[in-house]
């Protein structure tokens, strides 16, 4: 239990702690969060001492009610910190200790804060992860209904920031895991009560393993490597110099001086949020590849992390889904940004249908690039007759080439922009919704 100073550790120590040490060690301004899980992990604890033989049946019947107390007060929010409460454990143990007294030291026997502190985080991860999950199915069950909504517009798919080929809108919107325990305490009983898939397999590693923190941080970074891609992609696709799509108001700001501006502020901040992201990821690992083995104050770093990021994806689903739900897409325009010189590969295809090996076709429909170009006109608009200065190949099913629809449409192989492929896409997409929700 605590000592005189209020500390878990103090019996040791004389004399007080620096106050700007006592600042810097402290961990309660954003460990509260914890406060939930550190009841629920306490609660089971304790029936794990009774059946231990640690405590009596009444004892661990009158710390169960007094830590249903605290948690009620920290739920209607009228748990009041004391200036000694550096962390939740404290917190909690010495509001219980004021609630049913000296009883309530029994419940720290045989346990360290060490073992607190990544049950309590593992216990609040694996319910945000769940949360999580389902803003991200959210924001992808969207994103396959404006796909499957928009399947039959066209435009143009982008390579180094320059037209490429005609691709459906669908499939771009388709393309964005020490000595241990003494006292007799049942470690499955706690695996039942806390609901764990298997207890740790070393008690060393249980104390100082963060690897579960470290693969939410990862999966946090790849997928705002996403977002952030998809977002750079419709601040373009928004400009005047695309307009292919036109954000909602609902997601979008004004300028202070120039009336005319329509900002996309929540896609700049996803952009943004990014780099948050990434630098909360590596400095976790900066902070982990150094350290000796069991547990440091320096893990104290990763709760800060992994509460913050969780806010931040909070934030950053809950925007994204909005701003894809929401967003108007602009038909005419995209159809308009297509031109026959996106077709030139086609006209390559033609060829090598024709017989002819796929570098000579490369190399022939360049030509006809070229020629266009220097006549100033259009790919299309060249005769039959310049063509087949190139390639006697060339006939008049040629025209055919032209069609940008039927240029989307021999994509048909497996994860191609073609009807049939976008559809089996969709299919898939939505049958991984449904099986992550089963």
């Amino acid at each position: 239990m605590a000592s005189e100073s209020g500390k878990l550790w103090g019996g040791r120590f004389v004399g007080a702690v620096d106050p700007i040490m006592e600042k810097f060690n402290s961990s309660i301004t954003y460990d509260r969060h914890l406060w939930e899980v550190d009841v629920q992990g306490s609660k089971a604890y304790s029936r794990g001492l009774e059946k231990a033989g640690l405590l009596t049946k009444a004892e661990m019947d009158q710390i169960l009610h007094g830590l249903d107390k605290v948690a009620e007060e920290w739920a209607q929010g009228t748990f009041k910190l004391s200036p000694n409460d550096e962390d939740i454990h404290t917190a909690n143990e010495r509001r219980l200790k004021e609630l049913i007294g000296e009883t309530a030291g029994k419940l720290h026997t045989g346990r360290s804060r060490n073992d607190q502190v990544v049950t309590d985080l593992r216990l609040w991860m694996r319910h945000n992860c769940s949360a999580l999950s389902a803003l991200l199915r959210e924001l992808i069950g969207t994103m396959v209904d404006r796909a499957e909504a928009e399947r039959d517009t066209l435009f143009p798919g982008y390579t180094h920031l320059q037209r490429a080929q005609p691709i459906r809108w669908s499939h771009w919107i388709l393309s964005g895991a020490i000595a241990g325990n003494p006292l007799g305490v049942d470690r499955e009983l706690l695996r039942a009560e806390l609901n764990f898939g298997a207890i740790t397999l070393n008690s060393m590693d249980a104390t100082s393993e963060r690897d579960f923190v470290a693969e939410f941080l990862f999966w946090a970074s790849l997928c705002m490597t996403h977002l952030s891609r998809m977002a750079e992609d419709l601040i373009l696709y928004g400009t005047k110099e695309f307009n292919f799509v036109q954000l909602s108001d609902a997601y979008s700001t004004g300028s202070s001086l120039m009336p005319q501006k329509k900002n996309p502020d929540s896609l700049e901040l996803i952009r943004s949020k990014a780099g948050r992201v990434f630098g909360r990821c590596a400095g976790l690992l900066m902070t982990l590849k150094g350290l000796p083995s069991t547990y440091n104050k320096d893990l104290q770093e990763d709760k800060e992390a992994v509460f913050e990021v969780s806010d931040t994806m909070s934030a950053v689903l809950q925007v994204a889904t909005g701003v894809i739900s929401t967003l108007q897409v602009q038909h005419e325009n995209m159809a308009q940004a297509l031109s026959p010189d996106m077709l030139a590969t086609d006209l390559a295809y033609y060829l090598v249908r024709k017989g002819m090996p796929f570098r000579q076709a490369h190399e022939a429909s360049g030509k006809a690039v070229f020629m266009a170009e220097t006549k100033g006109v259009a790919l299309n608009q060249l005769s039959l007759q310049e063509l087949q200065t190139i390639s006697p190949l060339f006939s008049g099913d040629v025209s055919q080439v032209w069609d940008y629809s039927h240029s989307v449409e021999q994509y048909t192989a497996l994860g191609g922009t073609a009807r049939s492929s976008v559809d089996w896409q969709i299919a898939q997409v939505r049958a991984l919704l449904r099986a992550q929700q089963a």
